[in-house]
């Protein structure tokens, strides 16, 4: 096979949901060329490798089959071993389900090579419900100073939303494993601190709220970890102590409430 001309690699995760996959696929238009990793979980409604390669024209797709379901957290690490073993600049996230603006790639890469102290790019996203209706638009903060002290509140990256350096795996190493459902919250902690990091103050991702994602079924296990995240990252300051007082009382409150709580701040 010849060398790819992208240089950059779109890191999917799938675990059972080939349409949407297929639908997130047909999501990425761009003017460069774009590689594409999408790594199946140990599915058993597989996603169809043949279909997807004819129907996404900008570069490769690479397949990585996972024997059995070892979770979002090692599905990505895999991913990250594989592209790592290519010679990509960038990375940039994706979920099946979620969709791209266009040019959303090309826009994070020409910011990325414009400012070379900068190693993990986010974007504002739309927030819909599972009907494509807008909920509301989440606007992260966008300067690496209020990041840092806000990321002990919540997670200020919208993770399939990023873009970062290939070059980070080599220093950060791949998501952690021991903080379950929380595994970007825990890997961009750990970027953030050491390398600059942000937010491109443009909409450039659809983000589905699906009741089926960890964050709805596994809500309680995330807050717990993200508690724990906090107190490993801890020290006598504002925002972490805001923080953790926060997702003490996130852990006793629905999810349900927790979206209506979201969706009036971000009007």
């Amino acid at each position: 096979m010849p060398k790819s001309l992208s240089n950059i690699a779109v890191l999917i995760p799938h675990y059972n949901n080939p349409i949407d996959l297929e639908k997130t696929i047909l999501s990425i238009v761009e003017l460069i060329p774009i590689d594409v990793f999408i790594v199946d979980d140990g599915s058993y409604q597989k996603p169809n490798q043949t279909k997807l390669k004819e129907i996404f024209t900008l570069g490769e797709i690479e397949f990585i089959e996972l024997q059995q379901n070892q979770g979002i957290e090692n599905a990505l690490n895999v991913g990250l071993k594989e592209i790592k073993k290519k010679d990509y600049k960038y990375i940039g996230r994706l979920d099946c389900g979620d969709f791209c603006k266009p040019n959303r790639f090309i826009k994070q890469i020409e910011y990325l090579n414009n400012n070379e102290d900068i190693y993990l790019l986010g974007t504002w996203v739309n927030i819909l419900n599972e009907k494509g209706n807008l909920l509301y638009v989440l606007e992260h903060p966008v300067t690496y100073n209020e990041l840092k002290k806000k990321m002990y509140l919540n997670s200020m990256f919208v993770h399939p939303s990023v873009v970062f350096r290939t070059s980070i795996v080599d220093s950060v190493g791949y998501y952690p494993t021991n903080f379950k459902a929380a595994e970007d919250y825990a890997y961009f902690f750990n970027i953030i601190k050491k390398y600059k990091s942000e937010n491109l103050p443009e909409i450039l991702l659809d983000y589905i709220v699906d009741e089926n994602s960890i964050s709805s079924t596994k809500r309680k296990l995330q807050v717990k970890s993200r508690i724990r995240i906090i107190l490993k990252h801890f020290y006598l300051g504002y925002y972490p102590i805001i923080g953790l007082f926060r997702s003490i009382i996130l852990y006793f409150v629905s999810r349900d409430l927790s979206n209506k709580i979201k969706k009036l701040f971000n009007k």
